[in-house]
C-alpha cells in the first residue's frame, strides 16, 4: 500500500543535501533501532579449551565473485555525493587497498544525473587498484532514470567489479516525494543482469531480504546478495529525523524497528541457497559479531554506520577500526579451534 502525503509536498531538496542530512543523522546516533536487534547477541559458540593451533596462524582469507580478499570484510556503501564525501571515499579506499578487502561506493546517482562525482571516479580505483570495487544504485532508478547504457558508465566511471543495486521501498515510502512506483522492477533486475559485462550484486538498506524474496533474485541472475538486515542503522528513523512534516516523522518512527534481524536472514537465505555468495550486514557491531554472521553463511560482513565516525577522521582511523574487528574475529577463531573461515563455519552453536 502507498503511504499518502499527508499534507502538501515540501520543494524537494537537491540530492546532494538530502545525502549530507542523512551522513549528519547517522553520524548524530538517532538512526539507531531501539527494540530490534540483529540477533547475534542470542549466539554463542561452544568453547575449545585445547585449540591445536597458532593464533596468528589463523587465516582470515576469503574468495568473492572469483576475487581473493585478505580479510572477510566489505565497507558497505555510505556517501553518494554530498559535500565532504570526497575526503570520505578518499580515506575509504586507500585504507581498503591496504587490508586487502572490499569496498561498495555510495549511491552514484548524483554522478551520473548531476556529474557531481565527489570522489566517486577513476581517482578510487587508482587509490585502490587491486581490490573488489563495487558500484551503487537504486532499484527505484532502472524503470525512470538510468537505462543499460548509463549504468555501464557507472561501472567504468570507477572501474568497478560488480554494481549493488540496493533496495529501499520502505524508505522510499517515507520520504516525501519518495518513489513508491515498485511494480515490475524485478524486471528491470533480470534486464540489467542480462546486458551488464560485471555481476550484480543486490542488498537492501537495513530493513533485510528474505529467503523467497532471495530465490526471486536469483532466479532473474542476481549474482550475490547483501541481507543487510535490522539491527543497525534504521532508515526509517533517518527519514523521520529529516522530515518537516510532523505526521510523517510519527508514521517513520513507527517503523524505525520494522525489518528481518540480520542473524535470521542470513540463517533463511543461505538454507534457501546453500552456494550463494551472500554478504552480512546490519548491526554488526564486533568482530564477534562477524564471527557470527560467517558462522550463519555469510561470505563478507559488510559495516557502513558503525564504520562511519571513523571514515570522517581519515585513513588510519579506518585502519584501527577495522584492526580490532579482524583481532575479534581472529580470536573468535581461536577460542573454537577454527584455523579458517570454513573450519568457523562448521562449529557448535549452543
Amino acid at each position: 500500500m502507498k503511504v499518502s502525503n499527508p499534507s502538501p509536498p515540501a520543494t524537494p531538496a537537491p540530492m546532494a543535501e538530502r545525502k549530507r542530512g542523512h551522513i549528519d543523522v547517522v553520524l548524530s546516533g538517532r538512526a539507531q533501532a531501539h527494540s530490534v536487534e540483529a540477533g547475534f547477541e542470542a549466539l554463542r559458540f561452544e568453547h575449545c579449551a585445547l585449540p591445536e593451533l597458532d593464533l596468528e596462524a589463523i587465516d582470515l582469507s576469503t574468495q568473492f565473485l572469483g576475487k581473493r580478499l585478505a580479510r572477510p570484510f566489505l565497507i558497505s556503501s555510505m556517501t553518494g555525493g554530498q559535500a565532504g564525501a570526497e575526503q570520505i571515499n578518499t580515506a575509504l579506499a586507500e585504507a581498503a587497498q591496504e587490508l586487502g578487502i572490499a569496498l561498495g561506493v555510495g549511491s552514484q546517482r548524483i554522478a551520473l544525473a548531476e556529474g557531481g562525482h565527489r570522489g566517486i571516479d577513476a581517482s578510487l580505483r587508482r587509490r585502490a587498484p587491486d581490490i573488489p570495487l563495487y558500484g551503487n544504485i537504486g532499484a527505484g532508478q532502472l524503470r525512470r532514470d538510468f537505462g543499460s547504457a548509463a549504468l555501464l558508465r557507472a561501472v567504468e566511471m570507477i572501474g568497478a567489479d560488480a554494481l549493488i543495486v540496493h533496495l529501499n521501498p520502505l524508505q522510499e515510502a517515507l520520504q516525501a516525494n519518495g518513489d513508491t512506483r515498485w511494480s515490475g522492477l524485478l524486471g528491470q533486475i533480470e534486464r540489467l543482469c542480462a546486458e551488464l559485462p560485471v555481476p550484480v550484486i543486490v542488498k537492501e538498506v537495513g530493513f533485510g531480504i528474505s529467503a523467497p524474496v532471495a530465490l526471486r533474485l536469483v532466479g532473474c541472475g542476481v549474482a550475490a546478495i547483501d541481507v543487510a538486515g535490522a539491527g543497525g542503522t534504521s532508515w526509517s528513523a533517518v527519514e523521520g529525523a529529516m522530515s518537516a512534516d510532523p505526521r510523517r516523522a510519527a508514521l517513520a518512527e513507527l517503523y524505525r524497528d520494522w525489518g528481518i534481524p540480520t542473524a535470521t536472514a542470513l540463517r533463511e537465505v543461505r538454507a534457501a541457497l546453500p552456494a550463494l555468495p551472500l554478504i552480512g550486514s546490519g548491526g554488526i557491531r564486533s568482530g564477534l559479531d562477524a564471527a557470527k554472521a560467517i558462522h550463519l553463511g555469510a561470505d563478507l560482513v559488510g559495516q557502513a554506520g558503525a564504520l562511519l565516525q571513523a571514515a570522517t577522521q581519515g585513513v588510519q582511523a579506518v585502519l584501527d577500526h577495522f584492526a580490532q574487528l579482524e583481532d575479534a574475529l581472529r580470536l573468535a577463531c581461536f577460542a573454537t579451534g577454527s584455523k579458517d573461515l570454513a573450519a568457523l563455519r562448521r562449529v557448535r552453536l549452543l
